[in-house]
This record gives C-alpha cells, structure tokens and sequence, in this order.
C-alpha cells in the first residue's frame, strides 16, 4: 500500500460491473416478490437464523430487520430470527456451532470461515456496505513514520481493520506481531473500549469503523491519519458483506434468494431516504446498545459509508492477499467464496443491472 493506492493499483482489476443503482419502484416490487412456500411445503416452515452487528456499518441489516423487508421478503411460510453480535469473527463462531445460517459481517471474517472450512461452510451471496474505516491518532502525529513506539488498537485481532493496519505498517516498512510485539504495538479493543482508552491517553490511535471513527475525533480530538478509501481505486473496499451457509444454500436456495431480496429492498431504501435512514438506524442502534450517538458524529460518520450489493470481488481477494502477508491466514484459494446466483435472479427479476463475481464463484 505504499504510495496512495500503491500495491492496491498495481494489483486490482479494474473490470468490476458498475455499482447498482437501485431505483425507488423496485422497494416495492422486492418486497412483494418473494413467492409463497412451494407445492409440497419445501420450504414452509423454515427457519433463517440471522445474525448482524449493531453498528452503523450494518445498516442494511438494520433497517431491513426493523422495517421487516427480510421478513415480508421470506414470505410467511419461513421463520425469521435475528441476533446482534459485538463483531465478525464472534458472528462466524456462532455459524462454525451451528447456531446461525446467514450473517453480515466484515470481508475478513468472511475469508476466514471459508478457509478454515476449506470452502464448505459459507458462501457470500451479497455486499451490504462499503467504506467507512480508517486511521485516527493523536493530533501531535502527523505522518505514518510517527507511528513507530505507539500503541495503537483494531476492534479485533484478524478483524476487517485489524488487517487493514497491519498491511499498511507493512508497506510503511513497519513489523507488527500478532501478539503485540513489533516496530508497533497493537492491542485488538472492542470498539467503545477504543473511544474511552483513547480519550484517557492510553493508545495513541485505532484503526477503526463508522461510527467510532467519528466519535474519536468529534470526542475526543483526534485525527483522520489515514482515510482507508484513499487506499483503494475509486475508494471502494468491502465493509460488510452477506454471507449463508452452504446447507441454507444447497437446500433453500429460493429462500436465500428471497433473504438477498430484503437486503436489495434495504440497501434501496437507504439510498433514496438517506435523511430518514440516517435517523432509523440511529433510533435502533439506540434500543440495541442503549447508547446515542451526537448529531455531528452520526451526520460525519454517514458521509463515509455507501451501501451496495455489489461485493467488490477484487478488494476482497486483495484484502485476503494482505491477510496472508502479514501472517492471519494460510494459503488462499477463494475461487468459489461467491455465490452470487440467488442475488442476480432477484436483480433480474428487479430489472436491475446484474453483479460480476469477478471469476470467484457464480453469477
């Protein structure tokens, strides 16, 4: 990543379709399109066991979960049960014991349950957001080579900005170790944990998601180092992603495509209600952590995240090459990590432009 896109522009194709722009008619038609349980009941009474993240990078999982587009788009003859977890990687054990069969979580997440399944347990079937991460430190450093001696935090160890700070030390020329050792020290913190550590003087930065990004430096001070979307071409780079189980797949794939349905609609109504979306997703993050976030953080935080179907399959791959390099996954082979069958059908059905897997999986 040296230079402003360094590695990223030498590596990246640049062949992705463009973003999907959903029209405001097509809300309605997705939410109505999900057909009833099938001749025989294959799939009446099945259960879709969601998890998600009550964090404002989730907001189509939010909002399609509290306006019930995931549940009108299932149709009545399956279940919908929602769980909110603290981050990715918690999410991807409940999905290894069998406990959830769908989930938004970050790229990174998702790249490690398909390789430490070698590909068996989960397939991405849709993109949800993008953008919104992103280096804050102390107002006193001012470059990347100040950052040598400091000790900064990542939400979680082998997390979505976890990898994203180490890759960029690296190509800084700077050592990390995967237990705190290195040129830099860095302490995976859950997320509030990082705003009050950081206002008491105790980390000199993070690498953090929306909102917390903004709530360092509206609360406490501090500044935007390093904007990870400069990092990519076109500043796009997975944030949260939607992954099902290969079982849900193999045996549902028409409720995964309705599930992918209330994710479009979602995705939808955020873009064209961005005013009321911003206040939706606030008002529920509100009831699901108990805590608000300031008008000034949430309206900062919400001009950097963009919501979209499109997985951006090469930043996905290049996030797992720089995973891989800095020593939190094996070989990589994602080669079939997308299925992206079930979201085009709905895409189609939509008249809407379809999504390319880039070569990753089906379309």
């Amino acid at each position: 990543m040296s230079g402003p896109h360094g590695r990223r522009r030498r590596h990246l194709r640049r062949h992705l379709a463009g973003s999907v722009a959903l029209l405001g008619a097509a809300a309605g038609l997705l939410a109505g399109c999900g057909e009833p349980a099938t001749a025989g009941g294959a799939t009446s009474g099945v259960t879709v066991r969601l998890g998600y993240l009550s964090n404002l990078t989730h907001a189509p999982a939010i909002v399609g979960v509290d306006r019930n587009m995931f549940a009108g788009a299932l149709g009545g003859g399956v279940h919908l049960q929602t769980q909110t977890f603290n981050s990715g990687p918690d999410a991807v054990t409940a999905i290894f014991g069998g406990a959830l069969d769908a989930a938004f979580i970050g790229p990174n997440p998702a790249i490690n349950a398909f390789v430490k399944s070698r590909g068996s347990l989960i397939r991405i079937v849709s993109g949800a957001t993008y953008g919104g991460a992103g280096l804050v430190v102390r107002p006193g450093i001012t470059s990347v080579a100040e950052l040598r001696g400091r000790t900064l935090a990542t939400p979680q160890l082998g997390n979505t900005q976890d990898v994203a700070l180490r890759a960029y030390l690296a190509a800084h020329g700077m050592h990390t170790t995967l237990q705190g050792g290195g040129d830099v020290t860095i302490t995976p913190t859950d997320n509030s944990s990082i705003v009050q550590l950081f206002k008491q003087g105790q980390i000199d930065g993070a690498w953090v998601p929306e909102p917390y990004l903004s709530r360092m430096i509206g609360e406490a001070g501090g500044r935007l180092l390093v904007d990870e979307a400069t990092l990519w071409p076109d500043g796009r780079f997975p944030t949260t992603l939607l992954v099902v189980t290969t079982a849900l797949l193999d045996q549902h794939p028409d409720v995964v495509r309705r599930l992918v349905q209330g994710n479009i609609a979602a995705i939808d109504w955020i873009n064209s209600n961005p005013a009321k979306a911003r206040v939706a997703v606030d008002d529920a993050l509100r009831r699901l952590t108990t805590k608000a976030l300031t008008t000034a953080v949430l309206d900062q935080a919400w001009t950097r995240l963009h919501f979209s179907v499109d997985p951006l399959p090469d930043a996905l791959v290049e996030a797992a090459a720089d995973a891989h390099a800095v020593g939190l996954l094996g070989a990589v082979d994602l080669h079939r990590i997308l299925d992206l069958q079930p979201l085009n059908d709905a895409l189609r059905l939509a008249g809407l432009a379809t999504v390319s897997s880039a070569g990753y999986g089906l379309q």
